[in-house]
């Protein structure tokens, strides 16, 4: 297995964004990636660069699941929004179309509300430099894969599953997984993505709603009372091609370890129906009780056991890190989960080598 990270990661730092109406401290921070990593130093797990941050293969790659002017946008907006008098230093939106925009805006504050989708995404200076280190990190991780790579992880900060294809949200603004599965489709059929994340990965589902080669399935707090509240329910199944190719499962909020396999298990299922080449797990480790976002109730050992079911799937398996924000718990968390998750696929092993005797 091989493990992915790039320092450049730390140029996206924005100290704040809006909680409830109010400036707060942003915990979609630097000290994030530092809690995991101390985690994986831990389990002697070492982490290696991408070769490359930024390559015409990647923007290409990134052109597959973004729009053209949204990748302009994010690339070139803290310029152009600083340019206007009176600006703040963080990138913030304050008008949204919410009835349906009619008409694309060539204003800089008009762009801004119609690719930020929420306060949870400001742009500072340097963050298009750790947005795209983000992105490159989990290419490197799918193009281990492709590689020969039975498993490889991608520590990815900011997380991508709430970025659409037009739109930025919830710390998202690249859509990593997606990437992840956007690389594995050059070789494989079908591809799935199953997010475990304590949110539903909305921008993930806005990608492949209609397309059946790139099956979505997520488990995540009953969005009727949760973040991102707008989608995410059962009720949503894909459209035209994709009729039948996405799957949700909500969760009461407060549920604990036992309802989460539950909801996991029927969610493999859906999964092994599809019959992917390979899978892409959006590993979201905020469903923990600790967690500053919480919504679930998970406890760390849990995720050993999450950790032991996803390591069974019998495909090659992207590991690309979504939620999860800094907490005492956040290292432990990521810990369990690499436990559960080398046992299962070192059982696997030694019993292929006992069936091949």
């Amino acid at each position: 297995m091989k493990l992915f990270y790039s320092e450049a990661q730390s140029a996206h730092s924005p100290a704040t964004f809006l909680l409830r109406g109010k400036p707060a401290p942003s915990p979609e921070r630097p000290e994030r990636a530092d809690k995991l990593r101390a985690a994986l130093d831990e389990l002697a797990l070492q982490l290696e660069a991408p070769e490359t941050l930024d390559s015409d293969r990647l923007r290409e790659r990134l052109a597959r699941i973004h729009t053209p002017r949204y990748l302009t946008f994010l690339e070139t907006i803290h310029r152009r929004w600083r340019e206007l008098p009176g600006a703040a230093e963080l990138v913030a939106p304050n008008i949204h179309p919410c009835g349906g925009g009619h008409h694309y805006p060539e204003h800089p504050v008009g762009q801004v509300g119609w690719h930020m989708h929420d306060m949870a995404c400001p742009i500072d200076a340097d963050s298009f430099t750790g947005i795209l280190a983000s992105a490159a990190t989990a290419e490197a991780a799918a193009d281990a894969v492709l590689g020969g790579e039975r498993v490889a992880y991608a520590l990815c900060r900011p997380p991508g599953h709430h970025a659409g294809p037009d739109r930025a949200g919830g710390f998202c603004f690249l859509n990593n997984s997606a990437l992840a599965a956007t690389v594995l489709r050059e070789r494989h059929e079908r591809v799935a993505i199953l997010d475990v994340d304590l949110h539903h990965g909305n921008g993930t589902q806005d990608i492949f709603y209609a397309r059946g080669d790139v099956w979505t399935g997520s488990l995540h707090a009953d969005p009727a009372h949760f973040y991102p509240f707008f989608w995410g329910g059962a009720d949503e199944c894909g459209i035209g091609q994709g009729r039948g190719a996405n799957v949700n499962i909500p969760l009461p909020l407060g549920s604990q370890g036992d309802a989460f396999m539950a909801a996991l298990e029927t969610l493999i299922g859906h999964l092994d129906a599809f019959d992917p080449g390979a899978v892409v797990v959006a590993l979201g480790l905020d469903a923990h009780k600790d967690d500053p976002l919480a919504g679930l109730a998970l406890e760390t050992d849990d995720f050993v056991r999450i950790g032991e079911r996803l390591g069974q799937l019998d495909t090659p398996v992207v590991l690309v890190q979504e939620g999860g924000y800094p907490t005492d718990s956040l290292g432990p968390n990521l810990a369990a989960f690499f436990t559960g998750f080398r046992r299962s696929c070192q059982t696997d092993t030694a019993k292929a080598l006992n069936t091949t005797d």
